[in-house]
């Protein structure tokens, strides 16, 4: 009924080893987001581990405002990185998957 289910147990094994090395590769994509007109950086792997801050000394003159641009800046910083993070993911997974009719899970 659903053919050679060796093979696709192999195949499936083989999709859980392209999402972990595609996991292990997304260390290594940085994610830039920029804030306060240039004044503030962060840097983001594709798994979403800052890496990085930078803040130019005019900014810590306003913790308020100082702590606003933060979180701002981070959260576009992290969407940015969600979102590398699951297209990567998902084409790993995809390109690994067997093909069983009517399981069509990642269009």
């Amino acid at each position: 009924m659903f053919g050679d289910m060796a093979g696709m147990m192999g195949k499936l094994k083989e999709a859980q080893q392209k999402v972990e090395e595609t996991k292990a590769r997304l260390n290594h994509v940085l994610v830039d987001e920029n804030g306060a007109n240039g004044k503030l950086q962060v840097t983001l792997t594709a798994n979403r581990e800052i890496k990085a801050i930078q803040i130019d000394e005019s900014l810590l003159q306003d913790a308020e405002e100082l702590e606003d641009y933060l979180i701002v800046t981070l959260n576009k910083a992290i969407k940015k990185a969600s979102d590398i993070n699951e297209q990567e993911l998902a084409a790993a997974a995809k390109s690994g998957m067997p093909s069983i009719p009517g399981m069509d899970m990642f269009k």
